[in-house]
């Protein structure tokens, strides 16, 4: 890599006009479709989203990260792409809502790494405005690389037509896909479910390869030149530290960039599971990260294994990060959607329940006493009768107070999911000696 260390490789981003056009749906057959070629497929996604990297990671083979200017930082964007075009044969990049959508954008993050983008619409009820509104946004901005409209969830041919007729000259239609019920993805409160709950996820996934096949996106997008942009390996601030995190079906909302981090300081991983009323492994830290424990609440309530285990590590200052779902499991009681509460571990006080589609998103900075960490903010829960906070996240662009930040002994919950390369030394020093309450 001599000339500025840059390397080539075909890539797309993916993006919508809005949330639900079928982003994932036809980015992971894009990358079944390729990889069924015999190509080394890698997905990014766009902002802080845990789910559809899991499907999409089913698609392509590879494991998917999250791509976010604002949490990770360009230099750490810049670094992700060069390392993956090092190795890939194609990279596919989904979106976050619509292409214009938030600060910084998916588009910002296509003009930042000159990375072209195809917007994905569902034109189901519409024909001829499908053109119009490609050519709005194909001219709202012109300072990044449109490649083109993919039509999606048509009818007919007929339909196909209507909208192809109509496409202003310098539009392209990449696609007019026809609508398939073997293809879509089932979704829930949260976003789509989880491959491992999903029945025949593989199928659907062939069945979108499939679907792929019969269209123009066959064709490999543009090359685009990545560079190296050569960021130091963090200190060993975790070395022999031995951190054991929670991981099944109700805590499944982990990074991967979070675990390759851990490793890189030095510290070994071992993983339990409270469904499975695991005993917590011996550790020198526990991660209870995010997820679905509303769905699990029967089981999360009767595993006492488990729940020994945090109580015997709470009561000797094991430090412990409680994410979100994990922060409702180590509460007092959690109250499932359809209104049954059930006894959680009790390690803090606070009763969480479910309040059905309304809740809270959005990007935050937690304001811990170890340093400031980037994060994000997910749920439709509440929680109440918890402990005073000791600070509360910082709204990336609102000034009212963010999710309360709790802390007793050397536990630390939050509804606020960190995202650990934004701060190493402050994720270190709260896995092996935060600051007590």
């Amino acid at each position: 890599m001599s000339q500025a260390e840059t390397v080539l490789c075909p890539a797309l981003m993916l993006s919508g006009i809005a949330s639900g056009q079928g982003k994932t749906t036809i980015t992971a057959a894009l990358a079944r479709y390729h990889r069924n070629q015999g190509r080394d497929v890698r997905v990014f996604k766009f902002g802080p989203d845990y789910l559809d990297p899991q499907i999409l990671s089913a698609a392509s083979g590879k494991p998917v990260e999250q791509l976010d200017m604002w949490m990770g930082g360009e230099a750490y964007c810049r670094q992700k792409l060069y390392e993956a075009a090092c190795e890939a044969d194609l990279i596919l990049i989904e979106g976050a809502m619509g292409l214009l959508d938030g600060v910084p954008s998916t588009a910002d993050l296509a003009v930042t790494f000159g990375i072209p983008v195809a917007v994905v619409l569902n034109a189901k009820g519409m024909a001829q405005t499908t053109a119009a509104l490609a050519y709005g946004i194909a001219h709202y901005r012109t300072d990044f690389q449109f490649h083109g409209l993919i039509a999606n969830a048509l009818g007919s041919q007929r339909h196909a037509e209507l909208i192809e007729e109509a496409m202003p000259e310098d539009v392209k239609l990449l696609a007019a896909l026809r609508r398939d019920d073997e293809v879509v993805l089932p979704e829930r409160h949260l976003g789509l479910v989880q491959p491992g709950e999903q029945f025949d996820l593989n199928g659907r996934l062939e069945a979108g390869a499939r679907w792929i096949a019969e269209s123009p996106l066959t064709e490999l997008p543009p090359a685009v030149a990545f560079s190296d942009q050569h960021i130091p390996a963090p200190p060993k601030l975790l070395e022999g530290k031995r951190i054991a995190i929670a991981k099944d079906e109700a805590f499944s909302f982990v990074y991967a960039a979070n675990l390759r981090l851990l490793e890189a300081m030095g510290a070994e991983l071992s993983f339990f599971s409270p469904l499975a009323d695991q005993p917590v492994p011996e550790s020198d830290a526990i991660w209870l990260p995010g997820g679905y424990p509303e769905l699990h609440a029967d089981k999360l309530g009767s595993c006492k294994t488990t729940q020994a285990g945090l109580h015997l590590a709470f009561e000797a200052n094991t430090p412990i990060l409680a994410e979100c779902g994990g922060m409702l499991f180590v509460q007092q009681t959690l109250t499932d959607l359809e209104g049954n509460c059930y006894t959680m571990a009790g390690l803090i006080p606070g009763h969480g329940a479910m309040r059905g589609r309304r809740g809270c998103q959005g990007m935050q900075s937690a304001m811990l006493p170890e340093g400031e960490v980037r994060a994000h903010a997910h749920h439709r829960s509440r929680s109440h009768d918890t402990l005073e906070p000791i600070s509360h996240g910082k709204r990336q662009r609102h000034p009212a107070p963010g999710e309360a930040i709790y802390r007793s002994r050397a536990l630390t919950a939050s509804y606020l999911h960190l995202f650990f390369p934004a701060n190493p030394e402050a994720i270190a020093q709260l896995l092996s000696d935060p600051q007590q309450n």
